[in-house]
Order: C-alpha cells, then sequence, then structure tokens
C-alpha cells in the first residue's frame, strides 16, 4: 500500500442520473463495476469520498471502503456534488474525479501535484484545446469560495468555476479522461487497447 499524498483529499462525484445509461456506474468495466474501479484506482493516494445522490447497490457499497457525502444540489451538476464534498473534507487541496471515467489514476494525481505552484487555486489537465476539470486538482478554500458563488449564478457549471479561479493547464493525453456515457461508450471503451 502507497503512502497517501500530504494534505489531499479525492472526491469522485457519481450523483448524476445517468439518463442516457441507467445503473451506469454499477455497469461491468474490465470485471468490477465502474465507480468501484475509479475507487480502487485512487485509493491508495489519498483519502477518498464519493459524492452521490444516495448510497448504491449493497454489492457496489461493500467495494467502497470511504465516505459518502449526499449531494446537497443534487440537480446542479457535478458542482453541487463537489462543494458538498469540498464542505466534508479537511485536506487543503481536493482532487475532483469523475465515477465515469475508468482510465484515470494516481499517475495523474501525481502529475498535477508536481506541477502545483503557490498562488495557483486549480490545476486542471489540458488537451486539444480543451480543460478537464473532473479531473482537476483544486485549492480547497477557492473551491468553497468560488464554487457557492457559481452554484447560485445563472451558469453553475465547472468552465464557469474554472472562469472564476487561478488555472494552471498541464498538458495531458485525450484517452485518460474517457467517461461513460451509454451503453456503446462502455463497449468502445472496453476494446480499445
Amino acid at each position: 500500500m502507497q503512502t497517501h499524498a500530504p494534505d489531499l483529499t479525492i472526491v469522485i462525484l457519481a450523483g448524476g442520473r445517468a439518463t442516457r445509461f441507467p445503473g451506469k456506474l454499477e455497469a461491468s468495466f474490465d470485471g468490477e463495476p465502474l465507480l468501484a474501479r475509479v475507487y480502487r484506482h485512487l485509493r491508495d493516494v489519498a483519502p477518498v469520498m464519493i459524492a452521490g445522490r444516495d448510497t448504491f447497490s449493497d454489492a457496489l457499497d461493500a467495494l467502497l471502503e470511504c465516505p459518502i457525502v449526499v449531494d446537497r444540489w443534487p440537480d446542479r451538476g457535478p458542482l453541487g456534488g463537489l462543494l458538498s464534498a469540498a464542505y466534508e473534507a479537511k485536506a487543503s487541496r481536493i482532487f475532483a474525479a469523475a465515477g465515469d471515467a475508468p482510465l484515470i489514476t494516481g499517475t495523474l494525481i501525481a502529475q498535477l501535484l508536481r506541477a502545483w505552484n503557490d498562488g495557483d487555486e486549480a490545476v486542471v489537465p489540458q488537451h486539444d484545446g480543451r480543460l478537464e476539470p473532473l479531473a482537476a486538482l483544486y485549492d480547497r478554500d477557492a473551491l468553497v469560495r468560488e464554487a457557492w458563488a457559481c452554484l447560485h449564478s445563472d451558469d453553475a457549471s465547472m468552465h464557469a468555476l474554472l472562469a472564476r479561479l487561478r488555472v494552471r493547464g498541464v498538458a495531458c493525453g485525450a484517452r485518460t479522461f474517457a467517461n461513460i456515457n451509454t451503453s456503446a461508450d462502455l463497449a468502445q471503451l472496453a476494446q480499445t487497447p
């Protein structure tokens, strides 16, 4: 077992409605439930919290040995879940990970931690001219400050949050951020080496 990164909490966002693929977080990816895989890849890096709408099936819940924080703003997208967990986190930095992105690992977190400089409020992977806010490292205090304001504005998107923070982009390959939105996405990602 690895030593945890100091002063870091990982928040896995798992509160979406998944209308295009109901039950996707429990769908099997490489022999295990999708959410369990994301958790397993990150649990040795730092303490993990899962932000969700509710509990999961007993089988999946048994694989998740971490706190589950109920999203206080369940219909405001991932920002509501992230802010709910940030209120519970004690660490000064938070790594946000999408629960449907099975290729994110501790290697990415280590890369973002190395890129962090004094004054940064977020270190965010960047590829093809796009930022990946659901695989990013945040200063907890800045996140709480700006997420609250953003959540109660007309634009509660993660990109709107980034627009309010001092962001450092880090070039990364796009494949790491593949996420599952449909059963076709799951099948395609499972077949791609």
